[in-house]
């Protein structure tokens, strides 16, 4: 059997019915789908299982908790009874948050925003985090693995520095990926699957340069094909 790729494709729908038609269409090619804000928000906690089916597909569940440390503690309790393989929490909620999140949900693997791929120099500027981007980055990167968190999602453009900084066993999750010639619509911090895959990425977010071909499983499988060379099998 042909090992999936290492992609979470996200399924950013306007539906479930849609959706739940990309997750079976992209699930021979990939390890794991993303179910985002929007999507759990319309759909509810339901929509977890909906998606992962018979098939057994890892499922990323992307809600981006930050709050006080009480209620990220309640919030992962209640994400927990649905055994999703990831939940991310924003690393600038600080260490507390980030235990709490640990605690609250020991079976799914707590993953850390750095910071958002939407977000340029200058953006970082204005809200006041003071250095570079990518120094700001390995800062929130050693905090979140000093509190537990077991990944971390990074742009691709710090994926290197951010390995080199927390070693090789902390899952680092890369969004901002678009195959060459694809759009960059809203990201500004991007990289091709294989120049991220090369910097030490091991999860790769794909959303629409997948999701919104013509055919999204044709578009799973050309993406996935030269990752599956460069990514060791899995006995």
């Amino acid at each position: 059997m042909t090992q999936p790729a290492p992609i979470a494709v996200a399924l950013d729908a306007p539906n479930l019915e849609t959706a739940a038609r990309w997750a079976g269409l992209v699930t021979p090619h990939v390890s794991t789908v993303k179910v985002g804000l929007e999507l759990y928000l319309r759909y509810g906690p339901g929509i977890v299982a909906s998606i992962r089916g018979a098939s057994g597909v890892k499922v990323f569940l992307d809600l981006k908790l930050h709050d006080i440390p009480a209620t990220v503690t309640g919030a992962a309790r209640a994400v927990a009874r649905l055994h999703p393989d990831v939940l991310t929490v924003h690393a600038v909620g600080g260490p507390e948050v980030i235990r709490c999140a640990v605690e609250a949900a020991p079976d799914t693997m707590i993953a850390a925003v750095t910071l958002l791929t939407s977000l340029g120099a200058a953006d970082l500027k204005r809200i006041g985090v003071k250095g570079p981007l990518s120094d700001a980055v390995r800062r929130l990167a050693v905090l979140a693995v000093g509190a537990g968190a077991r990944g971390l999602v990074c742009s691709p453009r710090e994926v290197a520095d951010v390995r080199a900084e927390v070693g090789p066993d902390v899952m680092l999750i890369t969004p901002g990926i678009r195959p060459p010639g694809a759009a960059v619509h809203d990201q500004a911090r991007t990289a091709t699957p294989e120049e991220a895959l090369r910097a030490g990425a091991d999860l790769l977010v794909i959303g629409r340069p997948i999701t919104g071909a013509p055919d999204p499983g044709a578009a799973a499988a050309a993406i996935a094909a030269p990752l599956r060379r460069l990514t060791p099998a899995q006995g």
